[in-house]
């Protein structure tokens, strides 16, 4: 990012609210995808602007690119969460899972709650927010997650990334190289297709009969289910390894709940998925990875503080 000094009279206008807000959208992409929480990168983005007001009128007209400076700023601050975030996930209360993300196209973020939320305040869906993405991505250090988001996913050269992540361009490039090698690794496929929202209304049909037989058969042998309650929701604290293992837990959790949980298909965060209502409370979100004709990991969230986007669904 470059920025020039303003001199005396040199005629540069301090930019305005409007040029300042529309950069909102973007500082929103970029941090959801760096911290895969709606609530962090929105906390990101206030402290971004908090900081661009905090300097004078003249300091800002100094600044060649404010879109730059908001973004250069905003990573930065990411970069530093995600080695706080990482100390707080050892104390975290079962497994972390990334907040997941309703199907709209572009998904609009805001707390109120009323209906009258900036249209800025958007996600913007692609692959680099589905949850297998965002899992992988949980893998890697900070520094990776950083050089690899900002240069492969919003294009920034390395040169740029450099004064973010605070490395030479030439550490940055091979941040982003390993971070690659990590996402082949975990081979993630594409997006559900009409096969995948099958497979997954058999397992439904098949989880309500407590047929452990069907479960399996759409398990495949080492299937993984991962649920993150946060502490806040009874779940499994430790991921459940095994379609046979994975087809009794199951089983026996629909024999708990009986008659009064409903599910409904949908798409969540890129994958094929359900929604689960308890007496017409929203309690959990399921993601399917599946592979072939089988399902291989299940993404179970049930966190009510990572429910939020869901609400009204």
């Amino acid at each position: 990012m470059t920025t020039t000094r303003a001199e005396p009279g040199d005629g540069r206008d301090d930019p305005g609210l409007g040029a300042i807000m529309s950069e909102r959208r973007q500082l929103i992409n970029l941090a959801y995808r760096l911290l895969g929480s709606l609530v962090d990168a929105e906390d990101v983005v206030q402290e971004t602007y908090a900081r661009w007001y905090a300097m004078s009128a003249t300091e800002r007209r100094a600044i060649e690119s404010p879109g730059a400076w908001l973004m250069t700023v905003a990573g930065r601050i990411c970069l530093n969460l995600l080695g706080s975030a990482r100390a707080r996930r050892e104390t975290y209360v079962g497994e972390w899972i990334p907040e997941p993300l309703p199907e709209p196209t572009e998904w609009i973020t805001g707390r109120s709650g009323s209906g009258a939320i900036d249209p800025a305040d958007r996600v913007t869906f692609d692959e680099s927010v589905t949850m297998a993405f965002l899992v992988v991505l949980e893998a890697m250090t900070p520094a990776e997650r950083v050089a690899f988001v900002l240069h492969d996913v919003f294009r920034y050269p390395f040169g740029e990334v450099a004064g973010i992540v605070g490395r030479s361009p030439a550490a940055c490039r091979q941040l982003a190289s390993s971070a690659r090698r990590r996402i082949r690794t975990a081979q993630s496929p594409a997006g559900p297709g009409a096969g995948q929202a099958g497979i997954v209304r058999q397992f439904r049909t098949a989880w309500e009969a407590k047929d452990i037989g069907a479960l399996i058969g759409l398990l495949d042998p080492d299937a993984i289910a991962t649920a993150d309650g946060g502490g806040l929701a009874v779940t499994h604290l430790h991921p459940i390894v095994g379609g046979e293992q994975i087809a009794r837990a199951y089983a026996e959790i629909a024999r708990v709940a009986g008659d009064r949980t409903t599910f409904l298909e949908c798409t969540v965060s890129g994958l094929p998925g359900l929604v689960a209502r308890q007496d017409g409370i929203l309690v959990t979100v399921f993601a399917f990875e599946i592979v072939g004709d089988r399902i291989r990991h299940i993404w179970a969230v049930r966190n009510p503080e990572k429910l939020r986007p869901w609400q009204g669904s």
